[in-house]
C-alpha cells in the first residue's frame, strides 16, 4: 500500500541566514547598506555560505580577473576573499601565490569600507610602507581593492588590481571595476543558491518513495527501526524547520466534536 508524507502547514528550508528564499541575483546590482567591520563572526559566516574558499580555479572568475587587469592596465588582478587568517584568491593574473597571511594583506583593510580603497603609491601609505607585500616582491606600490559585497551587506573580498609602480585609476576605471565586482559577486551568489538547491533536492530524494508509517499513529520508521514523528523524521533528513499549525478540519472537530453516540441507535 503507497503511504504519503502528511501535509505540513509550512516548511522552512535552509539557505542565507536560514531564510527561505533567496533575493533574485539581479538585486545585487543595488546599493545596500554593508554591515559593521565589528560584525566579523557573522561576515565569516557569511563567507563559509559560499563554500567557496580553497576550491579549484573556474574559468569564470579567471575571466574577470583577465578584464580586471585588462580595463586598468596593471600586471595583477585578483579576486580575494578574507577569511580569519589569509586572503585567499579565488583568481588570480600575474602572480603564483594562491593566497597571503591576512595580517599584511591589503584586502584586510579593504573590506573595511563599502567604497574602492586605493593606494596610490603604498611606499608613501603608513599602512602599509614596511609590509612585505611592498619591502620584498611583488612590491607593490599601487593598489586598488573593489568590495564584493553579499546582499546581506558582508563584504566577503575584493577585486583588486595591482602594479609595481605608483599610478591612478581614470574615473571610467573605476566605473568599470564596481561593475565587475557587481558581476563577480553576482557569480558566487548564483553558486550559493544553486548549491544549496541542489543539496535540497538530495535530501528530498528521501522522501519521493515509500515510507513505513504506522497506520495508527502516524509515525515512521527509521532506518534503525526506531518509530519517528513526521517532523522529526523530516527534519532528521532534510535539515528543514517547521512552523506548526491545525489544518481547518482538525480545528473543526477541537471546537465542535460530533455528540457521543447513544445505545441503541
Amino acid at each position: 500500500m503507497r503511504h504519503t508524507v502528511p501535509r505540513i502547514a509550512a516548511v522552512r528550508l535552509p539557505g542565507r541566514n536560514a531564510k527561505c528564499s533567496c533575493p533574485p541575483v539581479s538585486h545585487l546590482s543595488k546599493t545596500r547598506r554593508t554591515r559593521s567591520p565589528n560584525d566579523e563572526r557573522q561576515r565569516l559566516a557569511a563567507l563559509r555560505e559560499y563554500r567557496v574558499v580553497d576550491t579549484k580555479s573556474e574559468q569564470v572568475f579567471d575571466d574577470f580577473t583577465a578584464l580586471a587587469a585588462h580595463v586598468c592596465g596593471t600586471p595583477m588582478a585578483m579576486i580575494s576573499l578574507v577569511d580569519e587568517t589569509r586572503q585567499w584568491f579565488k583568481a588570480r593574473v600575474g602572480i603564483r601565490s594562491r593566497g597571503t597571511p591576512r595580517n599584511i594583506s591589503f584586502c584586510t583593510h579593504a573590506i573595511l569600507q563599502a567604497n574602492p580603497l586605493i593606494v596610490s603609491n603604498a611606499t608613501r601609505d603608513a599602512r602599509f610602507a614596511h609590509s612585505p607585500l611592498v619591502t620584498k616582491p611583488p612590491r607593490v606600490r599601487f593598489y586598488a581593492g573593489f568590495p564584493l559585497i553579499n546582499p546581506d551587506g558582508y563584504i566577503l573580498g575584493t577585486l583588486c588590481v595591482a602594479d609595481r609602480r605608483p599610478r591612478r585609476l581614470t574615473a571610467r576605471q573605476r566605473k568599470a571595476m564596481k561593475v565587475l565586482a557587481r558581476q563577480v559577486m553576482a557569480q558566487l551568489e548564483a553558486k550559493r543558491v544553486s548549491s544549496h538547491l541542489a543539496e535540497a533536492l538530495r535530501h528530498l530524494k528521501t522522501l519521493r518513495g515509500l515510507l513505513p508509517i504506522c497506520a495508527w499513529c502516524k509515525r515512521i520508521r527509521d532506518d534503525h527501526g526506531y518509530w519517528t514523528q513526521v517532523d522529526a523524521y523530516i527534519r532528521a533528513h532534510t535539515h528543514a524547520d517547521f512552523t506548526h499549525g491545525i489544518c481547518p478540519d482538525c480545528l473543526a472537530k477541537e471546537l465542535h466534536p460530533k455528540p457521543a453516540a447513544r445505545n441503541g441507535r
